[in-house]
């Protein structure tokens, strides 16, 4: 599901491990799309602890197949802290289809702790410039709430596109928040299959219609501004582009991504040298050992088959959470979206992206 515009920071000690929960509530937003409380015991209330941003992988059990994916913590603007999900269904088949067709209160699922670099930069005064596309307004709607709660100085303004007006996620939230902040929060909502009045709002984002867009929200390519894009591979990286030829510098745009590149290579068949690799991984307090099997392209296939409880989800480079620093031994990490020039030089992999480098490598999945 995601990736995020390198931070420069070195990245914290993240918590790991399963953790049975309770959905407390299903609530229907769209014709597609759901909304999933999810019970939280008093024990468990600082593990679930997150960032504005950051999202859980979800883990269940489906006609007998496991199914992981990653959704963003999306609580409501204006309520209690809670571990919301929004769920919405792309096609047929998969988890999504069952949660916004036939899950119930009452059941369980096996959700990790959050994870993911996806956030707000720390500037107060800042204009955050938000660009959404579908579902990826569920980490904007938490950051864009955080920033304007928090930091009294700063605007927001958000260009969100959709199909239709009936496919807006989350527009009552939305509205709340715009009337909550008046002066601060501005938002403005695309459609590309239903007309609206104003023609800059009909139509898809795309490279022409974007310094329009800036300029109706007064965004400026200066230090004060920074750009958060979630969406697809397609229209963030037309955006980033786009932003860096209006003369945005790149350093000031964050971006997460809900899909790879098209045609993005799957990693190569696995060497004679990877076949002799040993991989010994901890995690949540334990540690496995195994080996590189004849079939195994990358770390994660050979710790998957020995240890199935691993982390993992989207297996593209994409939700980091199958994320893991290397102690021991040498990896390549292959076309990723989500470790940045931080992490990566302080010894941190995917996964689902390394091939051993070393005879012995040691991965630890709990720092």
């Amino acid at each position: 599901m995601t990736t995020t515009e390198q931070a420069m920071a070195a990245p914290a000690v993240q918590d790991t491990g399963w953790h049975r929960l309770r959905v407390g509530r299903v609530r229907p937003l769209t014709d597609d799309a759901v909304a999933l409380t999810l019970d939280l015991p008093d024990r468990l209330a600082d593990t679930f602890v997150h960032r504005p941003g950051q999202h859980v992988t979800v883990r269940h059990v489906l006609n007998g197949t496991e199914i992981r994916r990653s959704y963003s913590v999306c609580p409501p603007p204006f309520a209690p802290p809670e571990l919301r999900l929004v769920v919405r269904r792309l096609g047929p088949g998969g988890f999504a289809e069952y949660a916004t067709t036939a899950m119930e209160a009452g059941e369980t699922l096996d959700v990790a702790p959050p994870s993911g670099g996806f956030g707000l930069v720390e500037r107060p005064g800042a204009h955050h410039v938000m660009v959404a596309a579908g579902s990826g307004i569920t980490p904007l709607l938490t950051m864009a709430a955080a920033a304007l709660r928090d930091d009294p100085r700063c605007r927001v303004s958000l260009i969100y596109t959709n199909r239709t007006a009936r496919s807006v996620l989350l527009a009552d939230e939305l509205a709340d928040l715009k009337d909550a902040y008046l002066d601060r929060f501005q938002p403005l909502y695309l459609l590309t299959r239903e007309t609206r009045e104003a023609a800059l709002l009909s139509g898809r984002l795309d490279t022409t219609r974007l310094p329009a867009l800036l300029s109706a929200v007064g965004a400026e390519p200066d230090d004060d501004t920074y750009f958060y894009l979630c969406g697809p591979w397609e229209m963030v990286t037309s955006l980033r582009e786009a932003l860096t030829g209006w003369g945005a510098d790149p350093a000031r745009t964050r971006f997460e991504l809900f899909s790879a590149a098209p045609g993005d290579p799957a990693p190569p068949e696995a060497g004679q040298g990877d076949r002799r690799a040993r991989i010994t991984a901890s995690f949540g307090g334990r540690t496995a050992v195994t080996a590189m099997g004849d079939r195994d392209r990358v770390v994660l296939d050979a710790l998957v088959r020995a240890w199935p409880e691993i982390p993992y989800s989207c297996r593209e480079g994409l939700c980091g959470s199958c994320r893991a620093k290397v102690t021991r031994g040498a990896v390549t990490t292959g076309r990723q979206y989500v470790l940045g020039p931080a992490e990566l030089a302080a010894g941190y992999t995917l996964a689902c992206r390394a091939r051993p480098e070393t005879d012995e490598t040691v991965l630890d999945f709990d720092s």
